[in-house]
């Protein structure tokens, strides 16, 4: 999938699966042995996280829709060069938990092999 269009249509899929807290379409967009990976520092802790496999992704995915909660998700730039990805976004990250919301920069880095994410990884700055 060296299209453009199609990447980018993946991209957003992606994004709009975890607005809407859609495991199953979030997850339908990573290839079967994708890696995945989110760094980045939280108000308390840096944030690491690494799995490998759809299975692995899913839990991650799972956990994560279930406690963080996104709104005014905007994409403010992305570049595309053949297979590969970095889209710059920002939303506001609430925590189901805490009930605390903080307006979040993130920018992934994706790589996309035969129509699906094969390489996912986000570095996320609360601001």
């Amino acid at each position: 999938m060296s299209d453009r269009v199609a990447i980018d249509r993946l991209v957003r899929g992606l994004y709009s699966a975890r607005v809407r807290g859609d495991l199953d379409a979030a997850c339908g967009v990573f290839s079967q042995h994708a890696e995945f990976r989110i760094a980045g520092v939280g108000h308390a802790n840096p944030i690491a996280i690494t799995a490998a496999g759809v299975d692995g992704i899913r839990s991650w995915l799972a956990l994560l829709i279930k406690t963080f909660q996104l709104k005014d998700h905007t994409i403010l730039a992305t570049i595309i060069d053949g297979e590969k990805a970095a889209v710059y976004w920002r939303a506001t990250v609430h925590s189901r938990i805490t009930g605390t919301a903080v307006l979040t920069d993130v920018v992934d880095l994706i790589e996309v092999r035969d129509g699906r994410i094969a390489s996912y990884i986000e570095f996320v700055a609360p601001r």
